[in-house]
């Protein structure tokens, strides 16, 4: 992107005509930081798909940012903080899921001390019946039960990332527990 007298336009421009809604100097802010980014999210992540996806989040956070963004305060760091914050938050949220796929396994077998290799195979199939009945749920069911369980986010947390107040939270978990105890009901 070029200046009205034809020279390309440094950070600072690029950001300002930016935050008045510019889409094209959006565009080549990411074009420019795009690789730093990518790499920051890999170092933290060590997987290339991860850190693709944590990318684009990180870019459309940033974008949503941009009016809480200082002028005279450099554009990259800012926007590395927010890559390397998002990198984090997806480990984080992948480590909650393992160990919550860990605490599972142990309630299966407590008071054994070895389990049984018939109750490991049947605490294994409890998990795939569980899984795949809360993928046969509906949308909103999953984000609010994936936020909650998987994800282990408080209601507070859980009402600001799906964007609605923490009674409606309340409320739909209610409604789709019902079903998903619906659902095992039936598979039994």
């Amino acid at each position: 992107m070029r200046s009205v007298e034809g020279r390309p336009l440094d950070e600072r421009e690029l950001v300002s005509h930016a935050q008045r809604g510019d889409v094209r100097a959006y565009e080549e802010l990411v074009r420019l930081y795009s690789q730093i980014a990518f790499r920051t999210a890999y170092l933290v992540l060590g997987s290339a798909d991860d850190a693709e996806d944590v990318c684009q989040e990180a870019f459309l956070k940033a974008h949503a940012a941009l009016g809480r963004f200082r002028p005279e305060a450099p554009f990259r760091p800012w926007l590395l903080q927010i890559v390397a914050n998002e990198a984090r938050n997806r480990r984080r949220a992948a480590g909650r899921r393992l160990r919550l796929l860990t605490r599972a396994t142990a309630d299966a077998r407590l008071g054994d001390a070895a389990p049984s290799p018939e109750s490991v195979a049947l605490a294994a199939e409890d998990r795939r019946r569980l899984l795949e009945a809360v993928n046969e749920l509906g949308e909103d069911d999953r984000l609010v039960i994936g936020c909650r369980f998987f994800l282990e986010l408080s209601g507070e947390e859980t009402a600001a990332a799906l964007g609605c107040p923490e009674g409606t939270v309340k409320s739909r978990l209610s409604r789709a527990l019902a079903r998903l105890r619906q659902r095992l009901a039936a598979s039994v």
